[in-house]
């Protein structure tokens, strides 16, 4: 059973992230304040729960949240600052995008950077512990794979719609034949010399 809170006296938002090992596509970060006595039976780590029930706490948290928000990092800026600080930047800009001041900050995860003057608390597998982590992971999830569904269509060789853009064999094969897409993130070891050759070999008999 997930905590309501970290402690009960400051306004606390959950952040987390989704898509730091994705070879394609930004990595997303949410912020969310839930209400005090807030909870629902089915909300997880995103990663444990169906992509149905992930769609449907997607709409009860923006719904009945405090403040949410979502943002992403693209790929160019990923190359350019790493996805580490890729990732902090986009849970920064979350927080700052809320409606609400946090007072608190929960972070999923055992390392943080930030400018923001608001105290910060980082938890290893916080989105397995926390409710306002969880949702946050939820909205993140989400946002990023319905971004990764869009940008299929315009690549569709890729298998984003089904891979969301990780490093699965599907995804390597398809940059071994097609080269990189400009959703590709640079920095990222996606070259065709990743790919076992014996298996890139049966693949095309």
């Amino acid at each position: 059973m997930l905590n309501k809170t970290f402690q009960d006296i400051l306004i606390e938002a959950g952040c987390d992230e989704a898509g730091r090992g994705p070879l394609a596509g930004p990595v997303a970060a949410a912020a969310v304040i839930l209400p005090k006595d807030w909870s629902n039976p089915i909300l997880n780590d995103s990663k444990k729960m169906s992509e149905k029930n992930r769609r449907l706490l997607k709409d009860i948290i923006e719904k009945e949240a405090v403040a949410w928000a979502v943002e992403m990092v693209s790929p160019q800026e990923i190359d350019q600052i790493n996805i580490l600080n890729a990732s902090f930047a986009a849970m920064n800009r979350a927080i700052q995008k809320l409606k609400v001041k946090p007072q608190l900050l929960l972070i999923d995860g055992n390392r943080f950077k930030s400018d923001l003057a608001i105290p910060y608390q980082c938890i290893i597998g916080g989105d397995g512990k926390f409710l306002s982590i969880a949702a946050a992971s939820v909205l993140a999830k989400t946002y990023r794979d319905e971004y990764m569904l869009n940008i299929a269509k315009e690549y569709p060789m890729y298998g984003w719609d089904r891979n969301k853009g990780y490093p699965t064999k599907e995804h390597r094969l398809a940059i071994a034949r097609f080269g990189i897409s400009p959703y590709h993130r640079r920095s990222f070891r996606n070259e065709a010399n990743q790919l076992n050759l014996f298996e890139l070999q049966k693949e095309e008999k």
